[in-house]
């Protein structure tokens, strides 16, 4: 009697037991009970560079619905963030475009709070509306690779840059009375163990080699908060990354995502915004996310093995106000060719891989070519947005040439290999990385084309 009450008893325990884990983990719910999350970009990006998280999550039950990357108009900080500065944004601008895009998102949601998920320069921002009363509207915050004690840390250098450690910004954002973090939400870092540009004790990534910049690797992890050390992971891979992805998942839902793979639709629907640079348009101005009112965009599907177009275009758009492109259908699996067409500009090729998942965060900047590079034949980009290149931690080839020319060995510092053709224009170009292969074709210099292969891992 005593044994079949106590198997009895153990049963009903298991069973409640079972009840409350199932109840404390959001996957358990309904996807309109998930909690919206707003993905805060950083320093000179847009809200595109957030494509593959958001693929990542929506492979993973969260509604599209509730999954909203913003996009600061002016993306990139202030020499000095009490001056004003054509193009820049400030702390407190950044902070306030922030606030309003967390009440818009509560608003369409009904949600009492959002969790934010921020990189780099974003994790200020996130940070900063925070302490300044954005505690209730928050239920969780992530922020990968933000130098939240500076990327230098020295009072005579750049002393009103909001990277300065030892500047105003800083320093009042991390005197909290033991904590660095704002009570109410929950705080995880995700942070390199020594691979992450901005947290290096030598100032070779700010152009200053030999520069003792009083910060180390530990320089993201915050008094407070859960702080997470990924080895190898690059600045961007901190938030970008399928493990940053993993981390980020377990932490606000209390369990591992079922897959880090994204998960292909049957049917493709792509939308984003067109934009350019800074209010002065000329070469060497800040880019932008304002809309490039009056540029056509045109969409091309490709041969995947030579990057020639297979027929005449299969969308085109002059932008608007709003800056949309699209809508545009695709599949899949067809490889596409965006180009864009705008005064003041260069005629813009970016090759793109296929898209695996529809997305309306498919933005595109409209490019400059430099001086420097007019007397080449062609100018090719291989561009890895969510990420660096690291040599030889990576398998990086363009136009067969691996590691391509201008990235360096150590730690990874560069999104970007250029490759500037002397032979003739209009063969097929190859750039290659960690099994992602884009092959485009090397429009001609001298009638202003300028060819980028964006990766999307």
């Amino acid at each position: 009697m005593t044994l079949n009450l106590n198997r009895r008893m153990l049963l009903i325990s298991a069973a409640i037991g079972a009840v409350l884990v199932g109840a404390c983990a959001f996957p358990s719910r309904r996807g309109s009970e998930l909690p919206p999350i707003v993905f805060v970009h950083g320093d000179g990006d847009t809200a595109g560079i957030w494509l593959t998280t958001i693929w990542r999550f929506e492979s993973n039950g969260w509604p599209r619905e509730r999954l909203h990357a913003i996009d600061l108009p002016y993306p990139m900080a202030r020499t000095d963030d009490a001056k004003a500065q054509p193009g820049r944004s400030s702390t407190a601008e950044h902070m306030a475009f922030l606030a309003a895009e967390v009440d818009k998102v509560l608003a369409s949601t009904g949600a009492k709070q959002v969790v934010l998920i921020g990189n780099s320069r974003g994790g200020y921002a996130i940070r900063n509306y925070v302490a300044s009363g954005g505690a209730t509207k928050v239920s969780h915050v992530v922020i990968g690779g933000t130098p939240n004690h500076g990327v230098w840390s020295d009072a005579a250098y750049l002393p009103g840059n909001e990277y300065n450690g030892a500047g105003p910004f800083l320093t009042k954002l991390n005197a909290q009375d033991g904590s660095e973090v704002t009570a109410g939400p929950r705080w995880m870092t995700i942070r390199s163990d020594n691979n992450d540009k901005y947290a290096q004790a030598d100032g070779v990534w700010i152009q200053r080699p030999g520069f003792a910049t009083n910060v180390t690797a530990d320089g993201p992890a915050l008094k407070g908060a859960e702080n997470i050390v990924i080895a190898g992971l690059d600045h961007r891979e901190t938030s970008f990354s399928p493990k940053a992805f993993e981390r980020t998942y377990r932490f606000i839902t209390g369990s591992s995502p079922a897959k880090l793979t994204i998960i292909p639709e049957a049917r493709v629907v792509l939308e984003g915004k067109v934009s350019g640079f800074g209010v002065d348009n000329v070469q060497g101005a800040s880019p932008s996310n304002l809309p490039l009112v009056g540029a056509t965009l045109e969409v091309y599907a490709t041969d995947p093995a030579t990057g020639e177009r297979v027929g005449p275009a299969v969308h085109r758009k002059t932008v608007g106000a709003d800056g949309r492109w699209g809508p545009f259908a695709t599949d899949p699996k067809t490889s596409h060719e965006f180009v864009i067409t705008a005064p003041g500009y260069a005629i813009t090729h970016v090759h793109r891989s296929p898209f695996p998942r529809s997305s309306d965060i498919v933005n595109l900047r409209a490019e400059r070519i430099a001086d420097a590079d007019r007397d080449a034949a062609a100018v090719i980009v291989l561009s890895r947005p969510r990420g660096y290149f690291g040599v030889p931690r990576d398998r990086i080839a363009l136009d067969g040439k691996s590691p391509p020319d201008g990235i360096p060995p150590g730690t990874a510092g560069l999104s970007t290999a250029k490759l500037k053709l002397a032979d003739r224009p209009g063969r097929a170009v190859i750039g290659e990385f960690n099994g992602e292969r884009i092959v485009g074709r090397a429009w001609p210099t001298a009638e202003n084309h300028a060819v980028t292969l964006e990766l999307h891992y």
